[in-house]
Formats: C-alpha cells, structure tokens, sequence
C-alpha cells in the first residue's frame, strides 16, 4: 500500500460526486478555493474505514492543499497534503490519539500519523512515519 492512485477532481463538476459510503469529492477541496482537488483512493479508504469503525462523521479539517495555500498555512515543504495523499480528520467525542491508536492498525508498516491537540493527521505515504 502506497497510496498511488491518486485522482484528479474538479470541485465544479464533482463535488457532490461519492468517494465511498459517506465521503465527497468536496470534503477534500483545498481551502483556498482552488477548482482542482487531487484525492488518493487510498486515503479515502482509511477513512471510510476509521469513519465505519467509530461509527460517527468523520470531520476533513483539511485534505488536499495547493502550494501556495500550504506554505500560507506553515505545511511542511514535502507535505502529503499537496499531493492528495493527507488528511487532518477529528470526531466529535473521539480524542485525536484513540483516532490515531485506530489508524495504526490500518497502516501498521506505512503511512503517516499525528497526534495534535484537535486533530488527527493521516497520509498514505509509502513510508512509516509517526509523531
């Protein structure tokens, strides 16, 4: 698993489009505004997965991020956002670390994973990688 397939999305023309059970296209815009989203089929797996597990919504604080809109936000430089790849997720009444104690056992030997005061990051990167 290395989140590969990423797809490109126009939130014009698709965001009302289902990913899965309860996710849209929409859901993953850049906040910035920007027309084209980029989403990784994988990553929308896991959270269809974390989101069936908890059996509650699954909040996208931010998913994919332009460039410019993730070095105006203080992204990291290689950030998993800019390429469709990352989400920052939280649950209403589910601490970020039971979130990310979850993830992890769906990426037990890849992805990354955050644990931040109000939010859960979550990639599909090939490589493991956890703070």
């Amino acid at each position: 698993m290395n989140g590969a397939t990423v797809k490109v999305y126009s939130k014009t023309k698709d965001g009302n489009k289902k990913l899965s059970a309860n996710f849209k296209v929409r859901e993953f815009a850049c906040l910035d505004g920007t027309d084209t989203i980029f989403i990784s089929d994988e990553l929308v797996s896991i959270l269809q997965k974390v989101r069936n597990h908890f059996g509650a919504s699954v909040i996208i604080n931010s998913a994919y991020r332009t460039e410019a809109h993730n070095k105006k936000v203080g992204g990291s430089a290689n950030s998993q956002h800019k390429y469709g790849m990352a989400a920052d997720i939280r649950i209403n009444g589910v601490s970020p670390k039971t979130i990310a104690t979850y993830i992890n056992t769906l990426l037990p030997d890849s992805g990354g994973i955050g644990v931040y005061t109000s939010f859960c990051h979550v990639d599909v990167r090939a490589k493991k990688s956890r703070w």
